[in-house]
């Protein structure tokens, strides 16, 4: 897409703001930066999630592994973590946060990997909250919450738009747009003048 089409796609969810859903599986959107070359920072992508949504605040749903450190009997959340979940606050969004596990990995340089897995609390909640909205705007390239998609179209016709990067749509979702299941699949890569645009004005 290019800024035109971009601007009048944006003009068509005017009036479906209201009654749209946005997810933001933040996990997924950090990888997006091995892809882009750039870092999509939180006070952006809310400024970006407001052409999507209106109003409501758990209509704005920000999925974040919250990060405790190593030991499992720590209950204070490392700085990085808390200044993301307070920055999450701050610009609007419904901060939904899961304790991140340390798997032990002799493969990692630093001998563990981090994981959380938040693709449960995410179906559930698109399917708790299905009376309150028509349209999902899922940020997450991860075709895992797929079979909720085609759930929530088939039994109550919510349409699903997905924005993800390029190089990061999982081959579920590339089926679920011909299956008609999804919509449309946008690029962050498209919207880099609105979700970087310090860069982009250098770039100019």
């Amino acid at each position: 897409m290019n800024q035109d089409k971009i601007k009048k796609f944006l003009e068509t969810f005017i009036t479906k703001r209201e009654r749209t859903i946005v997810v933001v599986d933040f996990g997924n959107v950090e990888k997006w930066k091995h892809g882009l070359g750039w870092q999509i920072g939180i006070r952006e992508l809310a400024s970006l999630v407001k052409h999507f949504t209106y109003g409501k605040r758990f209509l704005r749903r920000f999925y974040y592994g919250a990060d405790y450190g190593q030991s499992e009997k720590s209950t204070e959340l490392t700085d990085w973590s808390k200044y993301m979940l307070r920055t999450a606050d701050l610009n609007g969004f419904k901060v939904i946060e899961k304790r991140v596990k340390y798997i032990h990995s002799p493969d990692n340089a630093h001998g563990f990997e981090k994981k959380c897995d938040l693709d449960i609390e995410m179906a559930i909640d698109l399917i708790r909250e299905r009376d309150n909205y028509d349209n999902i705007m899922l940020f997450s390239g991860d075709g895992d919450l797929v079979t909720a998609l085609k759930y929530l179209n088939e039994e109550y016709n919510k349409k699903a738009t997905i924005m993800s990067a390029r190089g990061h749509i999982g081959r579920e979702i590339i089926d679920a747009k011909r299956d008609r299941i999804i919509e449309e699949i946008l690029y962050a890569d498209d919207f880099e003048y609105r979700l970087n645009m310090d860069r982009f004005r250098k770039k100019r």
